[in-house]
Parts: C-alpha cells; structure tokens; sequence
C-alpha cells in the first residue's frame, strides 16, 4: 500500500513538472485585435477582424466590421463612424461592459462644428460577453448589436455589442519590460514576448564576437516584489557556455525608474552550423512567466579569454613582488654600508654611490646624481678655474658626466 502511495506521487510530480515546464511564453498577438481584461486576462480575436455585426431597425441600418470599422447605411449612402483606432486596441470597460472598441476619424460631412478639434465621426462600441445587458440572447452564434444610440451634437454613435468571447487566455503580468536599454522594450512588452524572441530565429541571432548581452527589467513598482530569480535552458546543451550576472540575476525588484541589469555572458566552446537557443525563464508569483528565447551563432571556437587575463594578472603580481623585494634588499644593504663606514671613519660618499647603483638596477633608470669621480673633481680652485681659456673651459664642461636632469 506504502509503495502504491509512493508511485502515485511521483507520477503526479512528474505531471506537474511537465506541465510546468511546457508553459509557453506569451507571446505578442499576430494582429492588434486582442484585448486584457480587468482581472489581466488576455484574449485574441485575430480571428474575428473585419467579421460584420448588422443591426437593422426602423430608424436605424448599421454595421460593426470587427476590429475595422463602422458604418451606418441609408438612402442617401453610407456614412462613415471611424476606423478602428491601433493605438487605443481593446481596453477593459469600467462600466456595465467587459470590453471597449474604439472608432475614429470619420465622415465630417455636417459634423464641421461639433466634432471635436474636426476629427470627424466617432463610434463607441461596448462589448459584452455573452448576452445583451439586457439579458437577451443572440441568435447567432458568434454574437449580435443589442442596441444603436446616435449623439448628433457629437456626431457620435454608441453600439451595445454582445458576442462569445470564447475562452480566455494566459494572465500577463502587465507593466513588465525587458529591452536592450533602460528605457526600451524590444524583448518583453507589457508583459508579452515580442516577435523575433518568442522562438529562435537566424535573422535575430548574436554574433559570434558579442561575449556579452546586457538586458534591463523594469515593472510596476508596486507588484516589482513578485519578479523572481531568471533561470535559463541551452540548446543544443554542450557547446555554449552561458553564465548570468548582474542585479537581474540576483532577483532584485525591478521598477520603472530603477531598472535591474540581467548580463549575459556567453561563449562559443564548440562551433555550430546552426545558432545555439538561450531559453529564459523569469518566475512571476500569481501570473504566467515571462519566457523569451535569445540565440547567438558560433562559427568558431572562442578562446578562454578569462583564463588569459588571470595569467597577466598574476605576472604583474609577482613583477611587483620582486621589485618591492629587490628595494627592501638594497635599501638594507645601503645600511648596512652607511653603519660599517660610520664605524670605520670612512668617507659616506661610496655609500651614496651604491644607493645609485642599486635604485638604478631596479628601476631601470638612471638618477640625478653625479658620479663619484665628478663630485671629487668639483672641489678644483677657483682660481685656476677662472684662469683657463673660454675654450679650454667648454672642454671641461663637456667632460663632465652627469646622469639624469639638473
């Protein structure tokens, strides 16, 4: 009974690894037709752009293209409500609704002095999930126009839209970049994998060269406790060695005005025909995790350039060791000298001259002092030096040895 309990929790841990392990990222949508709902639930409708909702009444025939435009029809012609507008997308309502399209940039035909800085016609579509608010049931399938209300002082229609949303998708972590730069977002945007990093692609690789990549996280300060520690998955396994430093790395909270730093060093061990994938993994406590993918060709083998710089580093090391060494020998050899000659009643000269000598050995250069020859030649009677010839006084000059500058 014991070893049946046992198996049946490893295979339920098995299980649940795989299904932790196979959760894709999320990914950007194809199209700009998708929408995140209050609670940070995304949903697409690529499928659903230019789908037509018709509402036919007596004082009123008009038509919803999804994610496109709307149009109102009459005798005297169609009337134009705006297009769909790509900077604005879905957003969540915060009324009765689930969602908000909107239109803009309509007909102005009789609009010139009430539309707004005469931008035309506008529409205003809200969408339930569902039925009407009403409660009425549609009878198509996909959906239906529940209700058509127009504001002439605003040149303005509002539509009532009640269509199957279907099932929802991942919960994105919403305010979460990753980019190249502090203020960028070329990986990660508002928490979705943006294309050309959801999955390898050549065009998208590193090169060879390029041992290090340096990533900048930032998130919404108040839920910047929730971003984890990044983890990472190669493949092919062998032949790229990865390591990951920096602030990132480490799990700090990033925020908007202080983004953390996620480097990524790595290295070509073993050339490769086709580019190595760098799989990462960002954790996010309640939401789905942030996945991108990075890739970085190999054409050839890359040398331990680590391994290099700690071969001069400790040659310099021992470079300073033995001149700091062959100083403190001199300096107590020249001592030394200068106590036995005290001792003896000798001249302290010689002594000077060895210190020259020594420090000149060791730092390669030679000093400013004279010799020992010239310094005793400096004691000559004046007289019989004023006494010789301008030229005669050129020579001795000359002949004079002095070592460094003066």
């Amino acid at each position: 009974m014991a070893m049946y309990h046992l198996s049946l929790f490893f295979c339920s841990t098995l299980i649940v690894v795989w299904l932790v392990s196979s959760v894709d990222s999320i990914a950007v949508p194809s199209s700009n037709c998708y929408v995140i709902d209050n609670s940070s639930y995304i949903y697409d409708f690529t499928e659903w752009i230019g789908f037509p909702f018709e509402y036919s009444q007596k004082d009123s025939d008009l038509v919803v293209r999804f994610c496109k435009d709307v149009e109102s029809r009459s005798q005297m012609g169609y009337v134009d409500f705006g297009r769909y507008e790509p900077s604005l997308y879905f957003i969540a309502s915060s009324g009765s609704g689930n969602f908000v399209q909107e239109f803009h940039s309509g007909d102005l035909t009789n609009c010139e002095l009430h539309s707004f800085d005469k931008m035309g016609r506008t529409a205003q579509v809200n969408i339930f999930c569902g039925r009407c608010s009403d409660r009425e049931t549609c009878k198509e399938k996909r959906g239906c126009v529940c209700s058509v209300s127009y504001d002439g002082t605003m040149c303005r229609v509002l539509v009532e839209l009640a269509i199957s949303c279907g099932h929802r998708g991942s919960r994105v972590f919403e305010g979460f970049t990753v980019g190249f730069h502090p203020r960028s977002w070329e990986v990660v945007y508002n928490g979705m994998t943006q294309m050309g990093f959801e999955k390898p692609y050549h065009e998208f690789s590193f090169g060879t060269d390029q041992t290090i990549v340096s990533l900048y996280l930032t998130a919404i300060s108040t839920l910047s406790n929730l971003v984890g520690k990044p983890s990472f998955e190669v493949n092919p396994s062998k032949g790229l060695e990865v390591k990951l430093s920096g602030s990132g790395a480490k799990g700090s909270p990033p925020t908007t005005l202080s983004p953390t730093i996620l480097n990524v060093n790595w290295r070509c061990d073993k050339a490769n025909s086709s580019p190595y994938e760098v799989v990462f993994t960002i954790p996010i406590d309640g939401y789905e995790p942030i996945k991108f993918s990075l890739t970085k060709t190999c054409e050839y083998d890359q040398e331990r350039g680590s391994d290099a710089t700690r071969g001069w580093a400790t040659f310099g090391v021992l470079s300073c060791v033995f001149i700091v060494l062959a100083s403190i020998f001199c300096c107590a050899g020249f001592v030394y000298k200068i106590r036995v000659e005290h001792q003896r009643g000798l001249d302290a000269l010689p002594g000077i001259t060895v210190l020259s000598a020594c420090l000149e050995a060791v730092t390669g250069s030679e000093l400013g002092y004279s010799r020992a020859d010239t310094l005793n030649g400096s004691f000559v009677n004046s007289t019989s030096w004023d006494s010789l010839p301008v030229t005669e006084q050129a020579t001795q000059r000359t002949g004079e040895r002095k070592y460094g500058s003066m």
